[in-house]
């Protein structure tokens, strides 16, 4: 919403439009995914088991190594695959046409695509990354895949890649299609802004200082959970540093281990205040604090930004949906040219 706000006030909803639809695509990947959990946990089975099968197929053994290595001789690609391990960055334009050489060109199975570039974004976000990964491969819109085309990608690059022996067609794995139908987002545990709390951030909400709902918040104790990598650590030393200045009275617990909740207790803690988990890698580890919590007499809380509780609901179907919502949703949030 911080990012809307100012790109509306130097530029005007008419010259910004387009750019506010990206944004609102991040929303609706994961608006999409809240209402279907069981596929997060499909994708990382299925990333498991083509992960040991590699080790039974020496061939595809070898063309994975080749791909996560720059080595394919696919110009773009092996650029590409520089650019993300030197950077932790690819333009979105360009993870499409690599998602799609991984599948239909290398016959690499999606999910491990999608893990490899998820570990390697700075953005990589569960939700967007993996169901963008699922587009491309045609499991998303049932039968309606992405094929990167040679000569769209040297017209692209201004003829920087100029891309041999790409696939003309696109393979859907059939078997893999499974589209559930959408629950309703799970429900944020409520925040009582007057109990003592220890304040969780997470890579989930590193900002939640901010946020004008939870200015009162009575904080004694501040935590966090760690990333899965050197991305993840700086956003949350920094979130770290803010919350401190914030509530600069708070005990600074650091990383949380199994010490961290009693110690919080200790001093006079009797919530656990933490942004919305959504589905994703940290849900075990703050199913683990939560479990913990209740062990010590503490209430467990989330708190859901406004911005994902009125727009998801709208993140049932395709995106066109939510599309339609966006003048009312920005009005709603107070957002205006």
């Amino acid at each position: 919403m911080d990012i809307i706000e100012r790109v509306l006030s130097l530029h005007g909803l008419g010259h910004a439009e387009k750019f506010i639809s990206e944004i609102f695509w991040r929303t609706y990947w994961k608006g999409w995914l809240e209402q279907r959990p069981s596929l997060w946990l499909d994708y990382q089975r299925l990333v498991e088991k083509d992960m040991q099968s590699l080790e039974a197929d020496g061939t595809r053994s070898r063309r994975y190594r080749d791909a996560t290595e720059a080595r394919t001789g696919i110009d773009c690609f092996d650029g590409w695959t520089m650019e993300l391990l030197s950077t932790g960055y690819l333009h979105n334009w360009s993870r499409m046409q690599f998602a799609s050489i991984w599948i239909f060109t290398l016959g690499l199975p999606w999910a491990l695509g999608a893990e490899f570039m998820r570990l390697h974004l700075i953005d990589g976000d569960p939700a967007s990354n993996t169901l963008s990964w699922r587009w491309v491969a045609g499991l998303h819109t049932i039968g309606k895949a992405y094929l990167a085309d040679a000569e769209k990608i040297k017209a692209m690059t201004n003829g920087r890649f100029a891309p041999v022996g790409l696939a003309r067609q696109a393979r859907i794995p059939i078997e893999e299609i499974v589209v559930p139908a959408p629950s309703l987002p799970r429900p944020a545990p409520r925040v009582d802004e007057k109990v003592e709390s220890l304040l969780l951030l997470s890579v989930e909400d590193l900002s939640l200082e901010t946020l004008p709902e939870i200015s009162g918040l009575q904080v004694s104790a501040i935590a966090y959970l760690t990333g899965t990598d050197p991305y993840d650590s700086a956003a949350l030393d920094d979130a770290v540093l803010r919350a401190q200045a914030r509530w600069p009275n708070a005990e600074r617990l650091g990383a949380y281990s199994d010490a961290t909740t009693a110690a919080a207790r200790a001093q006079g803690c009797r919530q656990v205040v933490t942004g919305f988990v959504t589905v994703g890698p940290t849900v075990p580890h703050a199913e683990t604090v939560r479990r913990s919590a209740e062990q010590h007499q503490m209430t467990w809380t989330e708190h859901i930004r406004a911005w994902d509780r009125h727009a998801w609901p709208h993140c049932r179907k395709g995106f066109f949906a939510l599309k339609e919502k966006i003048p009312a949703l920005l009005r709603s949030a107070g957002l205006t040219a």
